[in-house]
């Protein structure tokens, strides 16, 4: 009993010497750390005056990423309406909706030409007194036809311009109207300047 006594003795003095050799480590390594951190307070602070980057001898193997000015894509989902309270800055018309307004006005102007295009020509002999035959109506038709494509285009080009990309929803009619008095007055000017020949006096 005695004998284990004295070992357990010997073990537990062996294990607070090696505990306190630990300890005195210890302490020493964190003098050390706060003599460092003495030293490196105690040092002035670093000032950068000016930058120089010398282009000339930078060398670029390669480019890669992104380079985002103004907005992030991500910031860019969060955006529903972009508007410009500028009522002065013209707005481009999309080839899509340009298209869409030529088709209708000339669809309008189809019809106008089946449907009343015999009575301008009509009104047109009663105001000149004059007879022409009926085949120059189908003339007239296809001829007003070859001319309408560059005509909406020129009357919605000059409606832009003079609107300065406000909408309006009378444009179609606008120009429909615009169309009807050229043709009007073409037809006018179609028959007066006909040869002699080619038209009679009306009978009264």
């Amino acid at each position: 009993m005695n004998q284990q006594f004295s070992t357990y003795l010997q073990q537990l003095h062996a294990f607070v010497e090696a505990q306190e050799r630990r300890i005195r480590s210890l302490e020493a390594t964190v003098k050390k750390l706060q003599g460092e951190t003495e030293a490196l307070k105690s040092r002035p602070p670093m000032q950068v005056d000016r930058i120089e980057y010398k282009f000339d001898q930078l060398k670029v193997e390669s480019l890669e990423g992104t380079l985002n000015i103004g907005l992030n894509p991500s910031e860019l989902q969060n955006i529903e309406d972009f508007a410009v309270d500028n009522k002065n800055i013209k707005a481009p018309v999309s080839p899509k909706n340009h298209m869409k307004r030529t088709m209708e006005i000339e669809d309008a102007i189809y019809q106008y030409l089946e449907s009343e295009l015999p009575e301008v020509v009509s009104n047109v002999q009663q105001k000149l007194n004059v007879s022409v035959d009926d085949s120059y109506i189908a003339f007239i038709k296809e001829d007003i036809k070859k001319q309408l494509p560059n005509r909406i285009d020129f009357y919605i080009k000059q409606q832009q311009y003079s609107n300065r990309g406000q909408q309006d929803s009378n444009e179609n009619a606008e120009v429909i109207e615009s169309l009807k008095k050229e043709i009007q007055n073409g037809v006018h000017a179609f028959i007066s300047h006909l040869p002699e020949n080619m038209k009679g006096m009306k009978k009264e």
